[in-house]
């Protein structure tokens, strides 16, 4: 079995609305709490890096599994939402909604469709991150997978 560290080295150098660095790896950036919790909303925040980590991860997952099943596209975007809810100073983390948009080639067959939301859905499930938050952030899933247009000449 192997195992992997990774490591963060972050600095906090004031109270709650001052800013701070991390460094992890070819990570580095500023953190400070978001303008939207009464903070300076300078450089990230772990609601965004939360976001981040469960959408890249997502979208590595699915190129991989669609590599891995020889389903072709033309491209793969995404958007992804975080849901905070706050309520009596109580912070939680309620849900993440990711927005695949796949598009297949202009030949793309029906399989290829019904294979591209089968592994849409199944990358959900196999991501790392969204296995290590699974019982306490609903993540959901609203993928849009669409084929080239044919040219008609």
């Amino acid at each position: 079995m192997a195992k992997h560290s990774f490591h963060l080295q972050a600095n906090w150098p004031g109270l709650r609305n001052d800013v701070g660095e991390i460094e992890a790896g070819n990570l580095k950036t500023r953190i400070s709490i978001p303008p939207e919790m009464d903070g300076p909303g300078v450089g990230t925040n772990p609601d965004e890096m939360l976001l981040g980590a469960a959408a890249t991860c997502y979208i590595i997952t699915l190129a991989a599994m669609m590599e891995r099943s020889k389903l072709d596209k033309d491209s793969l975007t995404m958007e992804s939402e975080g849901i905070v809810d706050v309520t009596n100073g109580v912070i939680t983390y309620e849900r993440i909604i990711h927005r695949p948009r796949i598009v297949l080639k202009a030949d793309a067959t029906e399989r290829d469709f019904s294979l591209a939301q089968k592994l849409a859905e199944k990358a959900e499930s196999s991501c790392m991150i969204s296995r290590a938050i699974q019982g306490n952030v609903e993540i959901e899933l609203q993928a849009d997978i669409k084929a080239t247009e044919k040219i008609n000449h």
